[in-house]
């Protein structure tokens, strides 16, 4: 099963601080202890909303930049993990070193066998895209 772990923003994070030294030595021991036992498929932060945009779509596409003032709807970050339970997801971000107060999300990530309608070329072809995706985050990595 696959999870996307969303890590909520904050002000500092939308004010553009960032993580000291330690915090990030700890992030980064954390993301190889996942990377190691298998789990951690992907995981980045994100910049300020000021530096994004967002898009409303309607009969006309409206394009809104940053920055956007509900910080608690906002992310800072995330994590794609891979996991056998809801639980173990809960187990493994439970470790992750974040300070009192912070608060991250755990959400299942769809499969193609979560939706019976879709035909098995179609599912084969969504393999295949995260097939090539994950061919080509192997060929990037050094």
């Amino acid at each position: 099963m696959r999870f996307m772990v969303i890590v909520k923003a904050s002000a500092d994070s939308e004010a553009g601080v960032l993580p000291g030294r330690e915090m990030l030595e700890k992030m980064h021991r954390f993301n190889e202890e996942m990377v190691k036992a298998g789990v951690m498929l992907a995981g980045e932060g994100l910049q300020a909303s000021s530096k994004g945009a967002r898009i409303r779509f309607g009969e006309k596409r409206t394009v809104i930049d940053g920055p956007f003032t509900e910080t608690k709807e906002l992310i800072a970050g995330f994590w794609l993990i891979e996991v056998r339970s809801k639980d173990e997801a809960i187990e493994w971000i439970s470790r992750a070193p974040f300070e009192e107060g912070e608060e991250v999300e755990i959400r299942q990530v769809f499969e193609a066998s979560d939706f019976p309608e879709f035909s098995p070329e179609g599912a084969a072809r969504e393999q295949e895209i995260r097939d090539e995706l994950q061919r080509k985050a192997n060929a990037a990595r050094p």
